[in-house]
């Protein structure tokens, strides 16, 4: 028998906030793989699960992803990944692919899921969703996404001014990820609109390590990866 490959979603920082059933898994599966850095410290997904259990109960599968955009390099790496996953599946284990927020939205999982399919159409794989880190936003925020016909949008953040500007023009909110690496283009690209004050930015929302901003505080700052801006009309 083959192993199942789970992708599963531990929420967006809070332990308390991954669901029933990926703590079953969590538990049930003997293999957990968890995205690792290279330095040698945790990875956000594997803090989110520590509390549950500890190192020597499961097989602890790190995989490091290549931060780079040459393509010889990141299929070599990739396929790498996929097959030390994929040795563990037949071995008739069932595997945990650990993802923070959930795995079909922004996720290294839908990558490994894909090439996964593609070189081993045989493996069966399940998705368990859980809660992102937009929706722990909107909850710390006490920020509604959208009500009735409202229109959101959920937009990787880019020093595109048309795309940008367009976006905040034509939906009542956007979610902007990925914002820490343009914050001062988007800081001013809100005082033009006359946006400022209905934008706020979190940094690693719902864990130990939230920090909440106004994102008229922000101009210069250097702010962490895990960083999302709400921009609610």
């Amino acid at each position: 028998m083959i192993g199942t490959l789970y992708g599963l979603g531990v929420g967006p920082g809070d332990p308390e906030l991954i669901t029933v059933k990926a703590f079953r898994k969590l538990k049930e599966s003997p293999v957990i793989a968890y995205p690792k850095k290279q330095k040698g410290s945790k990875s956000y997904a594997q803090k989110i699960i520590d509390v549950y259990f500890s190192a020597n109960e499961k097989d602890m599968l790190g995989l490091v992803f290549p931060m780079t955009k040459d393509p010889a390099i990141l299929e070599k790496k990739w396929t790498e990944t996929v097959e030390r996953v994929w040795e563990k599946l037949e071995e008739g284990k069932d595997v945990a692919f650990v993802t923070e927020g959930d795995p079909m939205l922004y996720s290294t999982f839908i990558h490994m899921m894909r090439l996964m399919q593609e070189c081993h159409p045989e493996a069966p794989i399940q998705v368990i969703p859980g809660i992102s880190s937009i929706n722990g936003a909107a909850s710390r925020l006490g920020i509604p996404l959208a009500d009735g016909d409202e229109h959101v949008a959920i937009v990787p953040a880019r020093e595109d001014y048309e795309t940008m500007k367009k976006v905040l023009m034509e939906n009542d909110c956007v979610i902007f990820i990925k914002v820490a690496k343009v914050i001062d283009f988007m800081v001013g690209l809100l005082k033009e609109l006359d946006l400022l004050k209905k934008a706020s930015v979190v940094t690693k929302v719902t864990s130990d390590e939230e920090i909440i901003w106004k994102a008229s505080e922000l101009e210069g700052a250097d702010l962490q990866y895990l960083t999302l801006m709400v921009v609610r009309k």
